[in-house]
């Protein structure tokens, strides 16, 4: 007779366990699965999952004309709206050779800023969240509120703002906009300490993050990540400075490219904060240069059917959360030929296959919140 011990646990000690996160994990900022394999506690093997907000952008970019098109672009990013609108418009001109007036050029860079500054406001809070402290989010959506007051002013929308349009913006800004956007910008500026006290002053905060998910300068560059997440592992490169587009060639004074070395957790939330301190700079930088423009139009007149000529082009915006290209095919028609939208957060996620592994199960969720992605933006 052969006797069988069977006991609780026994045989999970030589055995990996695979897990599902997701694909409804509340600090994915959407629908993410990760499938990861555990070694006890430890992570041995990560895979991101992709695909279930997947809605076909790139195709239906082919069966919309130019103007339509400006409005399924804004939304794979739903907390960077206009500077999704501005690729594509960006994209176009290009192609048609067209130059935008001054006061668009201006109008455009502001908002993009203050776009900028809403989308870190939104990580800058939710990511402490994430880790277990609740209150940077109540002060992170009250800025928020302040400054989506004046974009909603302006553009009539709170998250798709559809303002941008071929050869300007959708229309002139109200009277009295500029010096309201200066105080808004001024009373959100005077709070942001907060987030310096409240979060990189909280130990449990630095303990959590410190030395957790070291991404290299390598890995970086081997999977094409961009942003502050790159910035935060010392890889040194903004357009806004190295290919200058918009208003930025005149903005170098004030522009900072935040950059640390550590690549950790906090260093990304580090760079992050500071960028968002250096756009509210911009931002007035720009209302600074809009007080004294001359008046003059704000768009370019279009014809009824716009086409853009056969040929090819790529335009590439440094968006809130990376790098953000557009590469434009043209066979001569009203609609596009092909779009090939390159997202941020759809490279930056890659690098958790890289990130994860080694790392134990409690510092998921720091890991993959400190990478400030938007799942929109990854399916596309």
């Amino acid at each position: 007779m052969t006797e069988t011990t069977v006991g609780i646990g026994g045989a999970a000690e030589s055995t990996d366990m695979v897990l599902n996160i997701g694909p409804q994990h509340p600090s994915t900022h959407g629908v993410l699965r990760l499938r990861i394999v555990l070694d006890g506690e430890r992570i041995q093997h990560a895979e991101p999952v992709i695909g279930y907000m997947h809605r076909g952008a790139e195709k239906l970019f082919e069966a919309r004309d130019y103007r339509q098109i400006v409005m399924l672009a804004n939304r794979h990013d739903w907390l960077s709206a206009f500077s999704n609108e501005l690729g594509v418009v960006m994209a176009v001109e290009r192609m048609l050779g067209m130059e935008v007036p001054e006061r668009a050029v201006w109008t455009r860079t502001l908002l993009a800023e203050l776009n900028r500054v809403l989308n870190h406001l939104m990580f800058l809070g939710s990511y402490p969240l994430e880790l277990g402290g609740i209150t940077p989010v109540f002060y992170a959506f009250r800025e928020r509120e302040e400054l989506q007051a004046v974009m909603e002013e302006v553009s009539g929308g709170r998250m798709h703002y559809m303002f941008n349009r071929v050869g300007g913006l959708k229309e002139d800004l109200p009277a009295g906009w500029l010096g309201r956007a200066r105080h808004a910008v001024a009373s959100v500026r005077s709070r942001m300490d907060v987030y310096d006290r409240l979060v990189l002053g909280n130990e449990i905060f630095r303990g959590r993050t410190r030395g957790v998910g070291v991404l290299s300068a390598e890995t970086v560059h081997a999977y094409g990540v961009s942003g502050p997440i790159a910035r935060a592992s010392g890889v040194d490169f903004d357009l806004r400075r190295d290919e200058p587009y918009l208003a930025y060639g005149e903005l170098q004074d004030t522009l900072e490219v935040v950059t640390r070395t550590e690549g950790d957790c906090l260093a990304r939330f580090e760079c992050l904060l500071e960028q968002a301190h250096n756009a509210l700079d911009l931002a007035d930088a720009c209302l600074d240069r809009m007080a004294g423009l001359a008046p003059g139009p704000i768009n370019q007149r279009l014809p009824k059917v716009l086409k853009a000529p056969e040929g090819h082009t790529y335009a590439w915006t440094e968006n809130p959360l990376g790098i953000n290209g557009y590469y434009l095919v043209s066979k001569g028609e009203k609609t596009p030929y092909r779009l090939k939208l390159r997202s941020a957060s759809y490279n930056n996620i890659q690098a958790l296959t890289e990130l994860l592994p080694g790392t134990l199960v409690a510092d998921m969720v720091a890991i993959l919140g400190s990478l400030f992605f938007v799942v929109g933006d990854i399916d596309k």
